[in-house]
């Protein structure tokens, strides 16, 4: 059941195990080994210079690219390994480069039609509240800030409530204020058993483990 946040609960998550992976990105090998484990309540941050990979590796643990080599697995509290992009899927919750804001939508229409996708019954206004959205709820997106139109993603990650979030360059386009937030909500998420993986160039400012690609 949902708390009066809106935010579900994800205490089944336990950990992410990436082992071996190998990553090729148009027919050029971006990383050959990567291996590292991140446990529930945890959020790791990927570094590296553009063009190291830090976007596919988003990519495969989501399950949108297929790795060369190498095993991803998502382990949950019953015991299940959830080893294929497909069975992980559920599970994730995705912010890329792209917002995926249709213009003429607010913010609170918007997030209703992701309840209606995702078959969710919930009130939006605490999503709203959480991402500095209130005031804007019925302001078309055209109208926002590239900052804003961001915090509409972050609201919709919140909504849907999946407990491993994949975020590449999470604080891109944010004022300062923004960022604040972002790092509050990617913190709680944290305090609440979700994982965080972030591609950034950016500390979130919330304690965690640094992935250095090379």
């Amino acid at each position: 059941m949902a708390d009066s946040t809106c935010i579900e609960a994800v205490g089944p998550l336990t950990e992410l195990h990436v082992a071996d992976v190998a990553l090729v990105r148009g027919e050029r090998m971006v990383q050959r080994a990567l291996n590292f484990r991140v446990i529930a309540g945890h959020s790791i941050v990927i570094g590296g210079r553009n063009g190291a990979g830090k976007t596919s590796l988003l990519r495969a643990i989501a399950g949108l690219l297929e790795p060369r080599s190498g095993s991803i697995v998502l382990r949950l509290s019953d015991g299940r390994a959830l080893a294929s992009g497909e069975d992980r899927g559920p599970f994730v919750g995705w912010i890329g480069h792209l917002d995926a804001i249709k213009p003429q939508l607010t913010p609170a229409e918007h997030l209703e039609f992701h309840l209606r996708y995702h078959r969710r019954k919930r009130r939006i206004a605490d999503a709203l509240t959480q991402s500095g959205l209130t005031e804007l709820r019925d302001v078309p997106a055209q109208y926002l800030s590239t900052g804003q139109q961001r915090r509409i993603a972050f609201a919709r990650l919140i909504l849907v409530g999946r407990p491993l979030w994949l975020l590449d360059e999470p604080l891109s386009t944010l004022d300062p204020h923004g960022k604040n937030l972002v790092r509050d909500l990617i913190t709680r998420h944290c305090a609440e058993g979700g994982i965080v993986l972030a591609a950034s160039h950016e500390p979130l400012g919330t304690e965690t483990q640094v992935l250095e690609l090379t």
